[in-house]
């Protein structure tokens, strides 16, 4: 397995909830949210993988939209966590501690 292969394996189910804790407290449009990924090296993705991910988002309501003018350009559309993200959110954040405290322990990448 190559590098991008494992990071895009291990990317593939955490991606929605790095961007649900993205817009957990203040709205986010769609291309910040792919700057601010890419800041993070493991995390750097495309707006062709960010939009659909939004769309599907939004569609099991995670996440509400609205439409706001920007100071520079088109009108564009800002992200917000509903209250059935917020509780995914938090049921993730309990999953992922476990999970990654058992990995870390069976890796030899945490505390003994």
């Amino acid at each position: 397995m190559s590098e991008a292969q494992l990071s895009s394996g291990l990317r593939r189910g955490t991606l929605e909830f790095c961007v649900l804790a993205m817009v957990e407290r203040d709205d986010v449009y769609g291309t910040e949210i792919v700057r601010r990924l890419g800041e993070e090296r493991s995390l750097t993705t495309t707006e062709g993988t960010i939009y659909p991910m939004l769309s599907r988002l939004r569609r099991v309501g995670w996440l509400a939209s609205k439409w706001s003018e920007s100071p520079s350009g088109p009108p564009r559309r800002y992200y917000s966590l509903t209250d059935e993200g917020r509780a995914a959110l938090g049921r993730f954040r309990v999953e992922w501690l476990s999970f990654r405290q058992t990995v870390d322990r069976l890796v030899g990448t945490g505390e003994a």
